[in-house]
């Protein structure tokens, strides 16, 4: 069997296809039952109304018999698709076995697992490096942060306009939501915030993507060289490679580079929080790597366990010589059904070539999408890498005054015709393309096509 057959036998072959107009009673009445019964701090049953039944590739089957092609992943967690016969059989076996003890103790799971993630860290942390287990990627940026903060014995974090770490009480001070800090009730401190190059809406003034690069650079130099900026002494800057939550950014070729030399000048330890760009999302292991750097720290969580909630910081070895026990503990780190899940998940993807697929791919489908934009003014901009891609919507694409109400209705509209498809953004108004990586060309492209059905009914040419 091709591996193209192989993945078209992954997932549902009806979907797209709705028999009833989502939600349907049966999903409605659960929909009932879960507002009756839960918090109503609840987002995603609100912009996706429908309850579901099963899952399998990069396609779900809602209780109503609806069934959708999957552009969400669990927001990019499911990279090797939902219910993969590999990794089910993985965590199958190990249930076997066990699936829980002293979160600590080495196990044969456990050990095939970290070799298998030391064999695919960027190159100038394989064969250098040491791993601590968390449970969730907040969890990693908040144990990346203090072990920055511990080496260094400098207080101070470096984060990003438009970054989303987590919403741990620590961490979501590095987060440039305002409301999720409010709701932490903690006191932004020890954070300071700078721009991160947003080519399309650069933060400072600039002529194009790498002087927009370079001017955030220069204001980070400006920031750490001056004694009278008052930021006190920095000891981490965390970034992520790719923006997430903040729109799908894609910096300039130069940026990174400029971000690893500034920390090194200064004894600054480089934090790259890969939670949402790793594990293949952008056609390498990791999204660092199309830029030619090694970060200190590194955060690895979500796709990591197929699923299963776990998470990891990756960093230089010469730092656990300063860790002292019980620096970071937790009773369900490294739990081993998401060990067992993370070796397949790794293995799948080396045996199926997943990564040269999804550059070409993910090449493919930023070329349809910029086709797509050409044609219709709502959409401002196409950035991405792999199958982490951004379609920014505007109401003009003349003055780029964010669509965050057209970036509504167009999820709405893909929901209803079998596209699952979420935003993201500075305003709401970007549309992410972040598929499993198993999706099938014959669904990618039936996709796209509703996607730009959807576009064309809501918008005029160009």
């Amino acid at each position: 069997m091709s591996i193209e057959s192989e993945l078209e036998s992954l997932s549902f072959p009806e979907a797209p296809k709705i028999i009833v107009k989502p939600p349907g009673p049966k999903s409605l009445e659960l929909l009932r039952a879960q507002e009756e019964l839960e918090t109503r701090a609840l987002v995603y049953p609100k912009a996706f109304r429908f309850a579901i039944d099963s899952a399998r590739g990069a396609t779900i089957r809602d209780v109503d018999g609806n069934y959708y092609i999957d552009w969400v992943a669990g927001i990019a967690v499911m990279n090797v698709g939902h219910n993969n016969p590999y990794v089910a059989q993985a965590i199958k076996e190990q249930l076997d076995r066990y699936w829980h003890w002293m979160s600590e103790v080495p196990s044969e799971v456990r050990i095939r697992f970290l070799r298998n993630l030391h064999s695919i860290l960027p190159e100038g942390l394989r064969g250098r490096a040491k791993v601590m287990t968390t449970v969730t990627g907040a969890d990693a940026c908040e144990a990346a942060i203090a072990l920055a903060r511990w080496v260094t014995r400098k207080p101070v974090v470096m984060a990003f306009e438009g970054a989303y770490h987590g919403v741990h009480q620590g961490i979501v001070m590095a987060t440039a939501k305002t409301e999720l800090q409010h709701f932490a009730g903690v006191p932004l401190v020890n954070v300071v915030r700078v721009p991160y190059p947003y080519p399309y809406r650069c933060p400072l003034p600039a002529k194009d993507p790498e002087d927009c690069g370079n001017a955030v650079l220069n204001y980070i130099e400006h920031l750490l060289s001056d004694p009278y900026t008052g930021i006190g002494e920095v000891g981490a800057i965390i970034v992520e490679p790719i923006q997430g939550e903040g729109g799908y950014i894609v910096p300039p070729r130069n940026f990174l580079r400029g971000l690893r030399e500034i920390a090194d000048r200064h004894g600054i330890l480089l934090i790259a929080d890969e939670v949402q760009t790793g594990v293949g999302r952008t056609g390498r292991w990791w999204a660092v790597e199309h830029f030619g750097v090694t970060p200190d720290i590194m955060c690895v969580s979500k796709a990591i366990g197929g699923g299963i909630p776990t998470s990891f910081i990756v960093y230089r070895s010469e730092y656990d010589e300063k860790v002292p026990e019980m620096f970071h503990f937790g009773t369900y780190r490294a739990n081993p059904l998401a060990l067992a899940a993370g070796s397949a998940v790794i293995e799948y993807i080396q045996s199926r070539n997943l990564l040269e697929r999804t550059r070409q791919l993910g090449e493919y489908a930023l070329r349809a999408f910029e086709d797509i934009a050409e044609r219709y003014q709502v959409i401002g901009d196409v950035r991405g890498l792999g199958f982490m891609i951004g379609i920014e919507l505007v109401k003009d694409a003349r003055t780029k005054e964010p669509g965050a109400e057209l970036a509504v209705q167009v999820r709405k509209e893909l929901f209803e015709r079998g596209v699952l498809m979420h935003t993201c953004g500075h305003y709401g108004n970007v549309m992410r393309f972040m598929a499993p990586l198993v999706l099938t060309r014959r669904h990618l492209d039936e996709g796209i096509r509703v996607f730009e059905e959807v576009i064309r009914g809501l918008s005029t040419h160009k």
